[in-house]
């Protein structure tokens, strides 16, 4: 046939809207539709027309009024939390309009760096500890995340986050959701600009005195003081208390120990007392034989009559015990957290027993005294004894207390637990010397 007339009869053909809609499509092959991105859209869509959006990767349609996708289209409603530079943080997610599971993606600079797959989503929300790719990024960097249904259509929205800089300051540690910081000598807890209000506990607990020499009560152990503040953005100083100098091995009036230094975090709440030293031997005076007061008040010294111990701080500590006069002439505990301290008979008075009430905090951080499996902290220290009637030595109390001494220089209070030094006795022909008192800690901690 000739090729004019072939070009005639295709020109009087024609396909009528119903020969093409109302005829059964019997192919096993595809329609191609239009595809392009979101900002590819016909700017004047007739109502019904269809294309594949390569941006939401979903077929969609316009209805008159607007294009509308055939996926379902997640939305992030809220995600709670923060993310930092140093731990994993909890971010609590809300969204709507999602599968079972969906996918998260975490991009920076507009590229994606990290996905976390197939978290399950229960009534719209989870809650995901962010990962250590994420946290790991510079303080400052501005992290965007979206969510990806299961069948990888992605979130119509994103929420940014700005990577802020966690609280800095001592060891830190991370145990049973919480965040602990431990300062074993004086410095700074540092919140800076952009991290949320947090509510930080306390745990203070002050320097041990040094036990006297010389027939001497055990040293008392540093008051403990635990609270909790409001931290803002700000310095603050965690302050911890040294240890009292031990009393050394003379007799008079300068074989008195020194009494513990306070810790405290300044300018938040009370100041835990440092503890009281003890009495010793006085001469027939009463004014080195008493113990001092503290936050656990210092054990008394062997006397020619009873003396009483040092006082302890109401809610920090407990009294030291009394000393004996003739012819035992044996010092009396320091007190303890947990317990005032043993008064003395034919030996010396066992130091007073810290508190086990912070137990999980030295669990978390490794400190103060373990016995047990149970973590104490601020023990009194033992009374020291007199040759002529005993050679048995006194016990510290738990949580750092030095032991009492007869023959020798008495024990130190255990560093970083409070505890008081161990009482100076009277042994080999002459008076011996106390011991130091432990120096104090103070540990913040706050949830995750």
């Amino acid at each position: 046939m000739a090729i004019d007339k072939i070009i005639d009869r295709a020109a009087t053909i024609s396909v009528s809207p119903t020969a093409v809609s109302d005829t059964p499509n019997t192919s096993t092959g595809g329609l191609s539709l239009p595809t392009g991105t979101t900002a590819q859209r016909p700017s004047s869509p007739d109502t019904g027309e269809s294309r594949m959006n390569t941006t939401s990767g979903s077929l969609e349609f316009y209805d008159g009024t607007t294009w509308v996708s055939t996926n379902l289209t997640p939305n992030i409603t809220s995600i709670t939390g923060e993310i930092n530079n140093a731990y994993a943080s909890n971010l609590v997610f809300a969204i709507t309009d999602n599968t079972p599971s969906v996918d998260i993606v975490f991009s920076e600079g507009g590229s994606s760096f990290h996905t976390v797959q197939g978290q399950v989503v229960v009534a719209g929300a989870f809650t995901l500890a962010v990962p250590s790719q994420v946290y790991g990024q510079t303080a400052g960097d501005t992290i965007s995340i979206t969510i990806n249904n299961a069948d990888g259509t992605p979130s119509s929205n994103a929420i940014t986050k700005t990577v802020l800089t966690a609280p800095t300051g001592g060891t830190t540690t991370i145990s049973g959701g919480k965040r602990y910081h431990t300062f074993t000598s004086t410095d700074n807890f540092v919140i800076a600009s952009g991290w949320p209000s947090t509510t930080v506990e306390y745990l203070t607990v002050a320097g041990g005195a040094g036990g006297s020499g010389d027939l001497a009560g055990g040293g008392g152990a540093g008051g403990v003081v635990a609270n909790s503040f409001t931290a803002t953005t700000n310095t603050y100083v965690a302050t911890v208390g040294g240890g009292g100098a031990a009393g050394p091995s003379v007799r008079g009036a300068n074989s008195t120990g020194v009494d513990g230094n306070n810790s405290r975090i300044n300018g938040i709440g009370t100041a835990a007392v440092g503890g009281g030293t003890s009495g010793h031997y006085n001469d027939g005076s009463a004014t080195h034989g008493v113990g001092h007061a503290g936050g656990s008040g210092g054990g008394a010294g062997g006397s020619d009559a009873v003396r009483a111990g040092g006082l302890g701080t109401a809610g920090q500590g407990n009294n030291g015990g009394s000393g004996q006069g003739a012819p035992n002439y044996s010092g009396g505990g320091g007190g303890g957290a947990g317990a005032v301290g043993a008064n003395s008979g034919a030996s010396g008075g066992n130091g007073g027993v810290g508190t086990t009430v912070y137990d999980a905090w030295g669990a978390a951080t490794s400190t103060g005294h373990s016995s047990g499996g149970t973590r104490y902290y601020a023990g009194g220290g033992g009374g020291g004894g007199y040759d002529n009637v005993t050679t048995t030595n006194s016990s510290g109390g738990l949580g750092g207390g030095g032991a009492g001494e007869v023959d020798a220089v008495a024990t130190s209070g255990t560093v970083n637990t409070g505890g008081g030094g161990g009482g100076g006795g009277y042994g080999n022909g002459g008076p011996q010397g106390g011991g130091a008192g432990g120096s104090g800690i103070v540990i913040l901690r706050y949830t995750l």
